[in-house]
């Protein structure tokens, strides 16, 4: 199929590339010019394992375009998906600008030209979107129209997890497609008939809602496992053991129930906010995401309170920290529990040497008055004691004899629960992490 992705960020690019994977022609657009140079010349500007390989091979087969012309992606293609950003405004509602600027471009090149003059488009929503803004997208494509043409509006949201998007889309547990007619159903089943999965069909409202359900619910399921670590700490329980014994309830599962520092990136804290004050609007007051909100907030506060009860004492100290980024296998810092615990350790006048894989450039961009250092042993150097903030496999892996002898006491305070406290113990090691039973040493 000739396919048009517009917005080249995280969901735009992994859904561009597969999309050509699976043998489509696709062009990609970006208003962004530098990104689009970048782009042409193999350049990525996100890390995302797999996806570098991916567009080089598609665009040097030439199912796998990049351009800063709206007018050419939609006068090439039959079916133009959105996937440009929908941030979060102060109130929390979802900032839909570059939506409708989108559409009303769409809708002033929809008429096409040569072979693909006046033929039918299908206009479909990949952004996260409030429910309703299907409607809202094709009365502005309608209104802008320069031209009679037929054309439908779909609901698609992604599923895709930072650190495993390309397996996520090739591999997906459901597919959802939210549409108002036969011929929008039938060429987007046909678009993902090659995948082998689930095509959930609802109509375009239930398809976004499905969206921001999921992603709060499993937003819910981290702050939960996260309120028990609490209350694990204050009885001598181990959150790990109550996990599993958790997740083999069928009923239940054993994913998202990882005790840690909280949740962040772009998606959950975004669509659980959004969700909050689209069911404020509806009247209707979600007590149960404001607790969720809540938790994880606190959540960072409790590793905080940790560290002081360790070293007493903030002020001088200097914290190495491991794990910038908000989840493995990614750059993206967005909303990570990271930045926001560096930061309070530093108003409390701590000195901080930090190291991450992949997301270090980012985060010189984000902080101030931190050493960048180049592995993490550098970060050992001098410290008072060891953050895990960030669970890369890489450090659990490390040589703890060699960190021992870096770190100015054997302190480890594991915001993810990576290690096991009793290896760490044997080798002198002062271990403290989330809800695991163990008493700090003194």
């Amino acid at each position: 199929m000739n396919i048009a992705i517009i917005g080249c960020g995280y969901v735009g690019l992994v859904s561009g590339a597969c999309f050509s994977e699976l043998g489509n022609r696709v062009i990609c657009v970006d208003n962004d010019k530098k990104k689009i140079a970048g782009l042409k010349k193999g350049l990525i500007p996100i890390y995302e394992p797999g996806l570098e390989g991916m567009v080089s091979n598609n665009a040097r087969k030439k199912r796998l375009h990049f351009t800063s012309s709206i007018a050419e992606a939609v006068s090439k293609s039959d079916i133009i998906f959105i996937a440009v950003g929908t941030p979060s405004l102060s109130n929390g509602e979802a900032d839909l600008t570059y939506i409708e600027n989108v559409a009303r471009s769409i809708a002033s090149n929809l008429g096409g030209s040569g072979k693909k003059k006046g033929a039918y488009k299908l206009i479909v929503e990949k952004s996260t979107v409030p429910v309703e803004t299907g409607m809202w997208v094709k009365h502005t494509i309608a209104l802008n129209l320069k031209t009679k043409i037929k054309f439908d509006v779909a609901s698609n949201p992604e599923f895709l997890r930072e650190g495993q998007a390309i397996d996520d889309f090739m591999h997906p547990d459901r597919i959802v497609v939210g549409v108002e007619s036969k011929a929008a159903k039938d060429m987007l089943v046909n678009l993902y008939k090659p995948l082998k999965a689930p095509i959930v069909v609802t109509n375009i409202n239930s398809a976004e809602l499905i969206k921001h359900a999921s992603n709060s619910f499993l937003a819910t399921k981290i702050s939960f496992i996260n309120a028990i670590s609490y209350i694990c700490d204050k009885v001598g329980a181990d959150v790990m053991e109550v996990a599993k014994g958790m997740g083999l309830d069928k009923r239940i599962g054993p994913s998202f129930l990882n005790a840690g520092i909280g949740y962040g990136g772009s998606c959950f804290p975004k669509d659980l906010d959004a969700f909050v004050n689209i069911s404020a609007k509806l009247g209707y007051e979600f007590g149960l995401l404001n607790a969720v909100r809540e938790i994880n907030q606190q959540q960072k506060e409790v590793f905080i309170r940790k560290i002081k009860d360790t070293l007493w004492i903030i002020k001088d100290k200097t914290i190495g920290v491991l794990g910038l980024s908000f989840k493995p296998n990614t750059d993206d810092i967005r909303n990570a529990p990271s930045i926001d615990i560096i930061r309070g350790l530093q108003s409390e006048g701590a000195n901080i040497r930090v190291y991450d894989p992949q997301s270090m450039d980012k985060a010189k961009e984000a902080l101030q008055r931190v050493k960048f250092c180049n592995d993490s042993y550098d970060v050992c150097k001098t410290s008072d004691c060891l953050l895990i903030m960030t669970e890369w496999p890489e450090f659990k892996e490390l040589d703890f004899l060699k960190i021992k002898k870096l770190l100015k006491r054997p302190l480890i305070i594991d915001g993810r629960n990576i290690y096991d406290p009793l290896d760490l113990g044997k080798i002198g090691f002062n271990y403290v992490c989330i809800g695991r039973g163990y008493s700090i040493k003194k």
